[in-house]
């Protein structure tokens, strides 16, 4: 998972940083729709804010349709639409799921997408 950092210092809220670095990374395709971020405890301890800021961000975003929360199986990046580039990164990360659940390693899964693509 991509780093956070938030800058205590700053004149913008901790959660208004952090809103925005992650909205800032599923632009950029850093994080991929399906990633899993951390769970609210351990990412107010890893920046070292309350856990109501860190849950305040997650309940925004979620609200905001970037975020979708699985109970148990935590919070992900969420399918903002149907378009092609969201299918193909949910594709890409039940691949890579069931790649890993297969014991294939990276380099074969990699290699195995190629030659499907023709490439």
């Amino acid at each position: 998972m991509p780093p956070f950092t938030v800058d205590h210092e700053s004149k913008v809220t901790l959660y208004e940083q952090l809103r925005t670095q992650i909205i800032e990374q599923v632009a950029s395709g850093e994080l991929i729709v399906g990633t899993r971020l951390p769970p609210v405890r351990q990412l107010a301890t890893e920046l070292g804010v309350a856990p109501y800021t860190a849950a305040r961000v997650y309940r925004l975003l979620e609200q905001d349709g970037f975020l979708e929360t699985r109970g148990r199986n935590g919070t992900v990046i969420a399918a903002r639409s149907d378009t092609a580039e969201s299918t193909l990164q949910v594709a890409a990360t039940e691949y890579a799921a069931r790649a890993k659940a297969l014991g294939i390693q990276a380099d074969a899964a990699l290699d195995y997408t190629r030659k499907a693509l023709g490439l």
